[in-house]
């Protein structure tokens, strides 16, 4: 059987990989967007999708990964 620690761990690790792709994804969109674009709105919203999915990609997943570090075992600052 599985353990259920490693399965947490593989829940997690997918997580932040969706979070990942989905920041991609977003950025692809956006790219579109100003690609396809006529009007100059439409150009700055694309490049707004983009700087934020970067943003996202960027940040996300590193914070998900510090918010479930296991904490060392022996920390003597508490």
């Amino acid at each position: 059987m599985t353990d259920p620690d490693d399965l947490l761990a593989r829940r997690r690790y997918y997580a932040m990989m969706s979070v990942e792709l989905a920041g991609v994804a977003g950025a692809v969109f956006g790219l579109v967007l100003i690609g396809r674009s006529v009007g100059t709105i439409p150009r700055v919203i694309g490049a707004a999708i983009v700087i934020s999915a970067l943003l996202m990609i960027a940040s996300v997943p590193r914070a998900m990964a510090r918010r479930w570090r296991t904490p060392p075992e022996n920390d003597h600052r508490r």
